[in-house]
């Protein structure tokens, strides 16, 4: 009985296996629109419009990105370069979900981007992305906020400010 439990079992991680790799390969649509996407961010980043808080979940994840730190390390098979997009695909969807309708709406028109293909690229990265991960970086940004707050009140922010100020002036 337990053999027939187990052979159950692995059907269905097979199954959920090639599941997610139907999954992944609706995203091909998608890759060939990231060059648009590309630009999108730049130009919400650049907008003062957009909350500074979600521009920090975009940093972050660039700093993972960059750092080389990685969950998985990068010589694990397939597995490796994942983590670093699961972050990147998050933080993306994190900060698009802070940006306001109406900001975003203008960027999309002003970049010549469908909506109706947008707003479907998103929903497929919300099918593929687990709740209780989407959750977790819901939080970010408050958390981010809440940093914020807490350097400024210890003076360090106008300081570094300060400091920033003055190594830029003597160049």
């Amino acid at each position: 009985m337990a053999r027939a439990r187990t052979s159950k079992n692995d059907r269905s991680r097979s199954g959920a296996a090639i599941g997610r790799a139907v999954g992944l390969a609706a995203f091909l649509p998608l890759a060939s629109r990231a060059p648009s996407y590309a630009r999108l961010i730049w130009a919400l980043v650049r907008d003062d419009r957009t909350p500074l808080a979600r521009k920090a979940v975009l940093a972050g994840a660039a700093g993972y990105v960059l750092l080389g730190r990685d969950l998985i390390p990068d010589d694990a098979p397939i597995l490796g370069g994942l983590d670093d997009l699961v972050v990147v695909v998050l933080a993306v969807e994190t900060f698009l979900d802070g940006v306001p309708d109406a900001l975003l709406h203008e960027k999309l028109d002003e970049l010549g981007i469908d909506r109706a293909s947008f707003d479907q690229d998103i929903a497929q990265i919300r099918r593929l992305t687990p709740k209780s991960v989407r959750r977790a970086i819901r939080r970010a940004p408050q958390a981010a906020s809440t940093a914020w707050r807490a350097l400024n009140e210890t003076g360090l922010v106008p300081r570094l400010r300060s400091w920033i100020a003055r190594e830029g002036s003597s160049s």
